[in-house]
């Protein structure tokens, strides 16, 4: 199997890298592992459902908005921790948000009034500890997370 297309890389002891192809629902892979990754460093359960719903998040819109749905395109997500911190980077072959959106209004959702949809940005802010949108790197566009192992 190449490496491109190799699903799965422990990079160090402290590194794991996931490859995934650019198919709705494989955001649940990079969500699972990262779990995984976070229970085994000792995260507590609170802080493991904000791994989640972080990694899933940044992965949906890479896939949805960075790669546009093509299936012949990869999201791959980085995940370390060292000192108390997990990092997650999350890289689509697209060419980045041009323009982040507001936050929601989050009582006009909740009244059906606006639409669900819209709030993987502000999930991704609010529950993670730091966040980098538009970095550009050789392989495309990153997302760079930090989640601190208590709030």
């Amino acid at each position: 199997m190449s490496e491109q297309r190799q699903m799965f890389r422990m990079l160090d002891e402290r590194t794991v890298e996931v490859s995934l192809p650019n198919k709705l629902g494989y955001e649940r892979i990079a969500m699972q592992c990262a779990a995984s990754f976070a229970k085994i460093v000792g995260f507590l359960p609170d802080r493991i459902e904000d791994v989640k719903t972080a990694v899933s998040e940044a992965c949906l819109n890479a896939m949805e908005h960075g790669n546009k749905c093509h299936p012949d395109k990869r999201v791959v997500i980085t995940m370390n921790y060292e000192e108390g911190v997990f990092s997650v980077t999350v890289v689509d072959e697209g060419e980045g948000i041009e323009v982040l959106p507001e936050d929601p209004d989050i009582e006009q959702k909740i009244d059906n009034l606006e639409t669900p949809r819209g709030l993987g940005i502000f999930l991704i802010k609010n529950l993670v500890d730091q966040v980098e949108f538009n970095k550009m790197t050789n392989e495309g566009h990153m997302v760079r997370m930090e989640i601190k192992m208590t709030r």
